[in-house]
């Protein structure tokens, strides 16, 4: 896990939201604290376990468990190739590669400037539209290769 500084008593506040020890709040407290920071940072998730009454592994399991949070800070704009089925017979797997030599990271990777994060998910659901890539969250259909790389030098 990398090591960041994180502003502990911005943690502090969202989790102020939640009930002292109660844990049937935990999954709601640690998409509060993705959202706040971009990543589960260790320190907030320990204060959230304090804070909730929940034991550590608990919390740990929950966020290894769901792919949508990320122990590891994710770069500022978050790019998702799409590789199922339909994506990955019309050429997923080129624009993963493309991306790579690009950005010189693999799939699961953030640049070192924390620009940017290249994930691949298995489907979004937009079969008509493959191959498909999102730029934090933003649906792009029918991509072709050099497509990936216009759109992220664009955001350089």
């Amino acid at each position: 896990m990398t090591e960041t500084c994180v502003d502990l008593k911005k943690a502090g506040e969202i989790l102020q939201h939640y009930p002292q020890g109660d844990g049937s709040g935990l999954i709601h407290a640690l998409q509060d604290l993705q959202a706040e920071f971009g990543y589960l940072p260790c320190e907030a998730v320990e204060l959230l376990c304090d804070r909730l009454n929940v034991p550590i592994s608990k919390a740990f399991s929950a966020a290894t468990f769901y792919k949508a949070f990320s122990l590891e800070p994710k770069g500022e704009v978050i790019i998702r190739v799409c590789t199922g089925t339909a994506c990955h017979i019309r050429g997923a797997q080129t624009l993963v590669d493309e991306v790579c030599a690009s950005l010189g990271i693999k799939p699961g990777g953030t640049t070192k400037d924390r620009k940017f994060t290249l994930e691949t998910v298995n489907c979004v659901g937009a079969c008509a539209m493959a191959p498909v890539v999102s730029l934090n969250g933003v649906y792009h259909g029918n991509v072709q290769p050099g497509a990936v790389t216009k759109k992220i030098q664009g955001r350089s």
